[in-house]
């Protein structure tokens, strides 16, 4: 019978999101990230029965901006903020049968834009307000299955978190099984 992953589970995903919609100091681009996310089931004190928390216990894609002719525009890679942090994401059970299930993933990152030749290094940015991404499941772990973005995420510079420098504008990201 389908339930929730049992818990200490560490359970490794694929991710893919093509066409992500990327604002970066104004210049919109459109990106494919590829990587990967990896979680370890623990108790959700707050719904033991109907739900677990999914601890990130890695978290990295990367995408190639696009450049002149074909050329390389450079490399951007978002990484998981803190491996150690209290994660609020979870898997809920909505329905026993047939079993449906929603993913909630809430995240902070940083950003690194990497653009040789530009002279200024990289651009390293960090989430404004974490990252949450909506999953709606018909089977746990996922096996290829789209989550969206509750709403864009702004990423500003660690040094000044009031001026926004990029924008994540949609984030479809295709889950396991890839």
């Amino acid at each position: 019978m389908p339930g929730l992953p049992p818990i200490g589970a560490e359970i490794p995903c694929s991710r893919l999101a093509i066409n992500t919609p990327l604002r970066i100091k104004g210049a919109l681009v459109s990106v494919d990230f590829r990587g990967g996310i990896k979680h370890r089931v623990d108790v959700n004190r707050d719904d033991p029965i109907n739900s677990v928390r999914m601890r990130t216990l890695g978290h990295r894609v990367t995408a190639e901006l696009p450049g002149k002719d074909g050329a390389s525009g450079g490399i951007i890679t978002i990484e998981q903020n803190d491996v150690g942090a209290d994660s609020p994401t979870t898997l809920r059970l909505t329905q026993q049968f047939p079993p449906k299930y929603e993913f909630r993933e809430v995240s902070t990152f940083t950003m690194t834009i990497d653009q040789p030749g530009n002279g200024d290094g990289p651009l390293v940015l960090t989430t404004k307000e974490p990252m949450v991404l909506i999953g709606q499941l018909t089977q746990y772990p996922p096996r290829g299955d789209l989550y969206q973005l509750e709403k864009p995420v702004e990423l500003v510079a660690p040094e000044d978190p009031t001026k926004v420098l990029a924008v994540i504008e949609k984030f479809p990201v295709k889950v396991g099984g890839l």
